[in-house]
């Protein structure tokens, strides 16, 4: 019942991550500050951007890049904010169900290591008591052999003697 619920949950984190960074990159293009902040991280990578995709087109790299304009590098940066924040929720659900889903195996590996100890224990004092019984078996063994043939039955018969002394 609770995997379905987290699950769920999880899919609900990422959907509602989504307007959440919408609203993010409404607010982040009107604050002065933050503004010129994201137009700088907007502008740098433009230039990387661009200088890469010369390198593998097989353009020249040393040609001056012109800058985006404000209004571009703004809705660039907004952009980015949105993909990196979206991207991150999505990562840390991730994470979160990675570990999740590693404790619940380490759970199951501790029970079946417990389950195995336990079958060893009785393993053992099976084994053991087979020991016992053989040795009482001997025992029995070298008292028949010690009285012959006549002992046993003897033995027999008293055993059986002392059954139907038990009923009465």
């Amino acid at each position: 019942m609770v995997l379905p619920l987290l699950k769920l949950g999880t899919l609900a984190l990422k959907t509602l991550s989504k307007p959440l960074a919408s609203r993010i990159k409404q607010q982040a293009a009107f604050h002065p500050k933050f503004r010129q902040f994201i137009v700088n991280i907007a502008q740098a990578n433009h230039r990387i951007t661009t200088r890469t995709q010369r390198r593998i087109y097989g353009h020249a790299t040393d040609v001056e890049i012109r800058p985006l304009n404000e209004e571009k590098a703004v809705q660039a940066a907004v952009d980015l904010i949105g993909e990196v924040f979206v991207f991150t929720v999505a990562g840390a659900a991730v994470i979160f169900e990675v570990q999740r889903s590693a404790k619940s195996e380490a759970r199951k590996e501790e029970k079946r290591k417990q389950e195995l100890e336990a079958m060893k224990q009785r393993d053992e004092d099976l084994a053991r008591e087979v020991e016992l019984l053989k040795h009482k078996l001997q025992e029995i063994e070298q008292l028949a052999k010690g009285r012959g043939l006549g002992g046993i039955f003897q033995l027999k018969h008293s055993a059986a003697e002392e059954g139907k002394a038990a009923k009465s």
